[in-house]
């Protein structure tokens, strides 16, 4: 044969060869257990007289039937997380109990033994996430042959953050360190508490914020005023913009027009926009790790729920006369603070109608968590953007356009969790829970469009200054019930005290809970110490567009019939936050103390102090002007100049956004 098929054949006899092996291992073990072993004491047994009376019939897809021999061990299941091995529960009277470990016979408790079911704890999870954005688009350009420089003082971003730092001291929850335990963790709970506990005090001297606290918060509130829908942002704010360069059927729009007489005419125009900045920050939190139909904890328990919103505008222009017959894009800003605070209820009133249902569940399985249950999510996003543009502009007679602005800069985080069910969680410390999104949106928009001495148009013209958008919207939506709460029952209590001391054992109160009505089996967790469960959302977003802007004529031929667009407002701040947390499925029994405060605190600063803006924008545009050809002036206009240097660092660029002259 040739040498593959050789090679097959080789391999044919070895595999058969593997397979006789294992079936000779196979017989061979059996046949070892029949063998005496010389050193095996042999015990007798006993035999009792036997008598089916009747026969199995039907199928029942619960039960396993598989006939004893005379001699059965009882091997009990492990099914607590500590590896803790505990006997097979016993009937007696109708209730059922966890048998002690006695002395006798095992073949004796076969019968009354029941099916024990195998359950895993579930792990603490934390999840730390920090996201910082900056961008600095701070461009100069110089286009139209205007021969000239303009060099005002540039702004300086750390006023920026110094005034940034202002209303961020200004929250009602100061600045906190990353927690790092638990023990961390309750501090921060308890410390925020006491920080919203005396804003209500504290917004009594402050008539502009809205600060609403209750026990309970349900609704959707749009700058202090409940509504009965929350405005959508797909209505104020496009992120697609159209297309630049339309096109029509016969191609695209073109700047240059052919008359019948064969002439050309260009359109004479200049557009600027030094503003449409976008920063966006994105958070969403779906928390459904643990949950149970009742929660039993023998200390106390624990809720906040707070949204913090703040919105500071510093928005003060100062535009020239010289642009007075121009259409005044007097848009206003747009400031929106929206908090939805929501309570599903999963129950609702379907747990009095379990009673009805059938009996109460006769088995049990524990899983014990050592120490602290941990549930956390802290996220923190911060955006810094700074598009302070610095330009002097003019037409030379054909279409001139300038991009300096249209910055997007964002943030994303997007959390799924999902852990365990349980029937019952009892907790031998207490609960802490909270859910808090606080939201901070500051945006420096302080233009100046100034004209040189000589400016002057008949074409139309349009100018917009503001029309910025900032928006905050916050969404909190807790599964469990407001009035779920009740005072630990002496059952529960006595179950607890028996779990701590290593007894997995259940009362007879805790079996008989019409909340576990009709259920065959319990599926129980218990956290020796705290169950801590935190949500925790902060975003910023600080944003400077301060633009300088020049309009001047071009130096050699004016002019003055251009069509101009200068835009310097148009900026979008954007936080969106959502929280989905799952509390309870059912009832929570407290031991301790017990509670709740839900808070809502939103304010919009608007600032009209002058930053950047000169009681006259033409006297400072033409205090910051100079000319880089002197042959290019005329007398009227050199008195009111200061000439300087020709060097070729002073030349007027073609593409000049990304280059600073002088």
């Amino acid at each position: 044969m040739d040498r593959i098929t050789e090679e097959i054949s080789h391999f044919i006899g070895l595999f058969h060869t593997i397979v006789e092996d294992a079936r000779v291992r196979e017989s061979y073990t059996d046949f070892s257990y029949l063998v005496a072993k010389d050193h095996v004491p042999v015990h007798p047994l006993w035999h009792a007289d036997f008598d089916a009376s009747y026969d199995l019939l039907g199928f029942d897809p619960n039960v396993r039937y598989k006939a004893p021999g005379d001699v059965m061990p009882v091997l009990p299941p492990s099914y607590v997380f500590e590896g803790h091995f505990h006997p097979a529960p016993v009937f007696e009277g109708g209730h059922a109990r966890f048998a002690d470990v006695l002395d006798e016979d095992p073949a004796i408790r076969v019968g009354h033994a029941k099916a024990i079911f195998e359950i895993d704890p579930p792990g603490s999870i934390a999840n730390y996430i920090i996201q910082a954005a900056s961008l600095v688009d701070d461009d100069y350009f110089s286009v139209g042959g205007n021969g000239l420089r303009f060099s005002p003082e540039a702004v300086d971003n750390a006023d920026y953050l110094h005034k940034a730092e202002d209303v961020l001291s200004a929250s009602p929850i100061g600045e906190h360190e990353i927690p790092g335990s638990s023990a961390e963790l309750i501090a921060v709970i308890q410390s925020m508490t006491a920080e919203l506990e005396a804003l209500v005090t504290a917004s009594e001297e402050v008539s502009d914020d809205f600060v609403l606290q209750s026990e309970t918060i349900a609704g959707v509130y749009v700058n202090g005023e409940l509504v009965d829908e929350a405005p959508k942002l797909e209505d104020f704010h496009k992120f697609d913009k159209p297309d630049d360069t339309p096109e029509t059927e016969d191609g695209p729009k073109s700047n240059a027009v052919i008359s019948p007489d064969g002439s050309i005419k260009i359109q004479n125009s200049v557009e600027v926009e030094a503003g449409g900045n976008t920063t966006v920050n994105n958070a969403v939190v779906q928390n459904l790790w643990v949950g149970a139909k009742v929660t039993a904890a023998v200390g106390d328990h624990v809720e906040i729920n707070a949204v913090i919103q703040v919105n500071a505008v510093w928005d003060t222009d100062a535009i020239t006369d010289a642009v007075k017959t121009w259409t005044q894009e007097s848009q206003p800003n747009e400031i929106y603070n929206i908090a939805t605070f929501e309570r599903t209820d999963p129950i609702g009133d379907d747990g009095a109608a379990q009673t009805a249902k059938g009996g109460f569940p006769s088995a049990w399985a524990v899983a014990e968590i050592q120490g602290d249950l941990i549930i956390t999510n802290w996220l923190q996003q911060y955006i810094f953007m700074s598009d302070s543009d610095i330009g002097v502009l003019s037409s030379s007679g054909v279409t001139t356009s300038v991009m300096a602005g249209g910055n997007l800069s964002t943030n994303q985080v997007s959390i799924f969790e999902i852990g365990a069910a349980y029937d019952l969680i009892i907790v031998g410390g207490s609960i802490y829970d909270a859910n808090i999104i606080q939201q901070t949106n500051i945006l420096f928009d302080n233009d100046v469009v100034g004209a040189v001495s000589n400016f002057a148009t008949t074409g139309a013209g349009t100018i917009a200054s503001s029309g910025n958008l900032l928006w905050n919207h916050a969404h909190i939506q807790n599964i469990g019930s407001a009035d779920r709460f009740d005072t630990l029952p002496s059952a529960y209590l006595d179950t607890a005290q028996d779990m701590a001391a290593g007894n997995m054992s259940l009362s007879n109160g805790v079996l008989q809970d019409p909340a576990f009505a009709g259920l065959a089996g319990l599926r129980v967790l218990y956290v020796h110490g705290d169950l801590v469960n935190t949500q925790y959302i902060k975003q910023v977003s600080i944003m400077g567009d301060n633009d300088q802007i020049a309009l001047a004529m071009n130096a050699v031929a004016p002019q003055p019939g251009a069509d101009w667009s200068v835009s310097t407002g148009g900026n979008a701040l954007i936080n969106n936050a959502a929280i989905l947390d799952l509390d309870s499925i059912g009832k929570t029994y407290v031991g301790g103390g017990q509670y709740s405060q839900e808070t809502l605190f939103q304010a919009g600063l608007v600032t009209d102090q002058p930053e950047l803006a000169a009681c006259d924008p033409d006297a400072l545009v033409n205090e910051a002007i100079a000319f880089l050809d002197n042959s290019m002036l005329g007398d009227d206009v050199q008195e009111t100049s200061t000439p300087i240097s020709s060097g070729h660092d002073h030349y007027d660029q073609g593409d000049g956004l990304q280059h600073m002259l002088g």
